[in-house]
């Protein structure tokens, strides 16, 4: 048989209200830009990046060099520094050879190439950014080997002239203008080797605030779980503790209203009176461990658990809050155990409550079967469905307590996509 309560208007379910927010910035400059970013990110830290950037630099060094030649040991430098780049993601001390064949181009030549000096930039970044060694002991051996090729600058001068220099005599060569080759090759150091430092360490933050942000969610959804696992043992208590509670008021009532019992029986009704207190006041101390403490966490203890017979005052609930649903009964409805009765009437009120939450305005279709032996709960909307992967979306409390439910009676909850788009909750009930 099959009974359909009709709805009143569409309800929605689905992605949360960050997720909506995101949705609707989709369209908008600032995800676009971030969504950019984080593809040129991963494009730039693949080897291929570093080979076709190598090889750029390299044709235009060939270029340069045809345009201005050197000496052969200046063409082996320009050269040298800039193909060795194409091994930097892979090789990062390579970056060493990259400044000392630019460094060696430039004491031979006198005049620093365009190549060469993109190369070396890019080398010490390298460094910088890989930490092949303390940023400090790299700006320091650079200022040194800066030092060493304006050295070498000043005895060609004094050797051979330069222009608009006058000849240099013996105690002309500690004049600090003679060194501003030194001090300007310091600077591109320091600087190349400070920006690489500053990315690495920008990096580690983000992947340092990732790690931490998933060890939060995961201590959350622990935590939640545990939240879950005490609710349900409390629910539990109260269903066990009042067939007990029969159980012993039945055992010690037979005693007395019947009177021709034998001492044996009598004996035997008051044996199992006793194990039944025995057995309320375990249960008693078991859910001792898991209350709060407080006295308006027993109160809602001693209220009667909800069942599937309840499912129409709680469709009426979601409406009256500006919701749409549908009930949806099919096969021969079953008298079934009060564990499942609850347990399915908890997993479609967490379905209700995350339609509302995630996505109002959606319409929510609930469907109960009754088959042979198996119970199969379903809740669809027509909502926009799961957030997108790694976003924030119904990943939250409420799944992993239907879920904790279902696993609790030896059943399997479903979550997702629905086929007809939106989102779904299902839930096997086997009994």
């Amino acid at each position: 048989m099959t009974r359909t309560v009709p709805p009143d208007r569409p309800a929605t379910a689905a992605t949360t209200a960050t997720a909506d927010a995101t949705a609707t910035a989709t369209a908008g400059v600032l995800p676009a830009d971030r969504s950019v970013q984080r593809r040129l990110r991963h494009w730039v830290a693949e080897p291929v990046y570093a080979w076709l950037t190598g090889a750029a630099l390299t044709l235009f060094a060939v270029v340069e060099l045809a345009v201005v030649p050197g000496s052969a040991i200046t063409a082996f430098g320009v050269l040298v520094c800039t193909a060795s780049l194409a091994l930097r993601a892979t090789r990062p001390a390579v970056g060493f050879l990259t400044v000392g064949a630019a460094l060696l181009s430039f004491a031979t030549d006198g005049n620093m190439a365009y190549a060469t000096i993109a190369g070396s930039l890019i080398g010490c970044y390298t460094l910088g950014r890989h930490r092949v060694q303390h940023p400090a002991v790299l700006v320091l051996a650079g200022s040194l080997a800066a030092l060493a090729v304006n050295l070498v600058h000043i005895d060609r001068w004094a050797r051979d002239g330069s222009p608009g220099l006058p000849a240099l005599q013996g105690t002309d060569r500690f004049s600090l203008g003679l060194y501003a080759e030194t001090l300007v090759l310091t600077v591109m150091i320091l600087g190349a080797v400070s920006t690489g430092d500053a990315v690495r360490a920008r990096e580690e933050t983000r992947h340092a605030r990732a790690a931490a942000q998933s060890r939060l969610l995961a201590m959350e959804r622990r935590q939640a779980a545990e939240a879950e696992r005490a609710a349900i043992a409390r629910e539990l208590h109260d269903m066990i503790a009042h067939s007990v509670s029969v159980i012993a008021v039945r055992a010690e009532s037979a005693t007395y209203t019947t009177p021709d019992l034998s001492p044996p029986a009598r004996d035997a009704f008051q044996e199992i009176a006793g194990t039944a207190r025995s057995s309320m006041a375990e249960l008693r101390r078991l859910l001792g461990v898991l209350r709060t403490g407080d006295g308006a966490a027993t109160a809602p203890l001693t209220a009667p658990q909800p069942s599937l017979a309840g499912l129409d005052d709680l469709l009426d609930q979601h409406r009256a809050v500006g919701g749409a649903a549908e009930l949806r009964v099919t096969g021969e409805r079953a008298a079934l155990p009060a564990s499942w009765e609850l347990s399915a009437y908890r997993i479609v009120q967490e379905a209700l409550t995350n339609a509302r939450r995630h996505a109002p305005g959606a319409h929510t279709v609930v469907e109960l079967h009754y088959g042979p032996g198996l119970l199969t709960v379903r809740a669809t909307d027509d909502g926009p469905g799961p957030a997108p992967s790694g976003s924030p979306g119904r990943q939250g409390h409420g799944l992993v307590g239907m879920a904790e439910r279902a696993a609790l009676l030896g059943g399997a909850l479903t979550t997702g996509r629905g086929p007809a788009g939106g989102f779904l909750v299902e839930a096997e009930l086997p009994w």
